[in-house]
């Protein structure tokens, strides 16, 4: 009987092929996962809207590895994303970098992304007009 708080077996399986420097794309359910995440195995785990989250993701991943780092998808101006300061309780020790949406997407489409996860988070959050917009993305390194 596994005794850690992530059960997935497929996740599970994963992770243990991870090792020192590898990342783990977890995503909202509107972001392009299948052609922003290049040979990474992508898992869908969007249940129904909402469920789960990207942060209750990340938080049965915490209780399997040890994260490093972590880089956010900024949404550019001078707003910082709620969810921002969620990341940062769940991860207090760890260094976060801010990418651009162009910058983000590159840096999930290397070929260190070994696991994207698609969650059933679907909230949109509007920058600056009904074009711009951002997701709920967590690139994580351990």
């Amino acid at each position: 009987m596994l005794i850690t708080g992530c059960i997935h077996p497929q996740i599970l399986a994963s992770l243990s092929l991870c090792g020192h420097g590898d990342q783990i794309l977890i995503a909202d359910g509107n972001y392009p996962l299948d052609s922003k995440s290049g040979d990474a195995q992508k898992i869908y785990l969007g249940l129904s809207e909402g469920i789960p989250t990207v942060p209750q993701v990340l938080e049965a991943i915490k209780s399997v590895i040890r994260v490093e780092k972590a880089e956010v998808m900024t949404p550019g101006g001078d707003d910082t994303p709620k969810i921002f300061s969620e990341f940062h309780q769940q991860l207090p020790e760890v260094l976060f970098c801010e990418l651009n949406r162009d910058a983000f997407y590159e840096a999930c489409s290397k070929s260190s992304v070994r696991l994207a996860i698609s969650t059933g988070e679907k909230e949109f959050l509007p920058i600056f007009s009904s074009q711009s917009v951002w997701h709920k993305e967590l690139l994580i390194q351990y």
